[in-house]
């Protein structure tokens, strides 16, 4: 990230969580550094994060599609771990050479205007349609569902699964950018019990695959 787009987007932070006062969380991603993209925060007592700590998901996501030209996300709603409700904006932010350098997040915690809110519905039985919140997850917690999908996806344990089942699981994990996580191919080897050089092998034989799908 460029050090004057960094010095501008941290007085912005400084900004909206002074006007918004301590349950808006503004938060500074560098999506360069999927480990500790956490740059800058205010009010990190929201979610519970603080500089140094890793990235998220619409980070990784980001992180694997870096020649894309994402649309900013607006208004939805995340979960921090102890449960509290925010309301999430995710922003986009190109550096001089039109590439995404940096993701600036507000997460505004409306967990006591929910509870309000239900029981006014309750109250005068007003019904509406539910928006599930996302999770805010940190990056060791994204590599773990990442895993936990990947086994559903098979449908059967990894006790149980073939070779070409755990080549489709690891597949998975590669498109989803499990490995883009420092050491994580330590990890997703020893739960699939292969080796590392297996585990490479693995994803050399998914390559494979989509080239002879292509040629």
């Amino acid at each position: 990230m460029e050090s004057k787009q960094f010095d501008l987007l941290r007085q912005m932070a400084d900004g909206i969580a002074a006007q918004f006062g301590p349950r808006c969380e503004v938060v500074i991603h560098d999506v360069s550094t999927i480990d500790h993209s956490v740059v800058y925060i205010v009010n990190g007592h929201v979610s519970g994060r603080k500089v140094g700590d890793g990235a998220s998901r619409v980070v990784i996501e980001q992180a694997l599609q870096s020649d894309a030209q994402p649309r900013d996300e607006l208004c939805y709603l995340t979960r921090t771990p102890d449960g509290k409700i925010l309301k999430s904006s995710s922003l986009y932010i190109r550096n001089s050479r039109g590439t995404v350098s940096a993701i600036f997040s507000i997460n505004y915690d409306v967990t006591g205007l929910m509870m309000l809110r239900r029981e006014v519905e309750e109250a005068l039985d007003v019904g509406g349609k539910k928006q599930e919140p996302e999770k805010i997850i940190n990056v060791n917690e994204v590599l773990d569902e990442l895993i936990e999908q990947s086994v559903k996806l098979v449908g059967k344990p990894v006790s149980m699964m073939s070779k070409d089942d755990k080549i489709r699981a690891i597949q998975f994990l590669n498109q989803s950018g499990a490995f883009l996580v420092t050491k994580s191919g330590d990890k997703v080897a020893k739960f699939f019990g292969i080796s590392k050089y297996t585990l490479y092998a693995y994803i050399d034989a998914n390559k494979k695959q989509e080239d002879n799908k292509n040629g």
